[in-house]
């Protein structure tokens, strides 16, 4: 079980504000992005080690990315 403390060293809260939908999106992602980064490099990995499985997991997100069609009506 963990106590926490992991996750209030690597997990950045995105504020909430007057964003648009997007930014607060993106920003999130950004957010996550940048926490999984640091950990990563806390474990020991190099930068190149850490861009190839970033780029990794973000292309198999987008490769299996399959919205769902909207009905003509909605």
């Amino acid at each position: 079980m963990t106590d926490g403390t992991d996750e209030n060293l690597f997990v950045t809260e995105f504020p909430k504000g007057d964003f648009g939908i997007v930014d607060y999106l993106q920003g999130r992602a950004h957010f996550a992005l940048m926490d999984q980064m640091k950990l990563m490099h806390k474990s020991g990995m190099t930068q190149e080690q850490i861009k190839e499985a970033i780029m990794k997991t973000v292309s198999e997100i987008v490769d299996n990315f399959e919205p769902k069609k909207e009905s003509e009506s909605s």
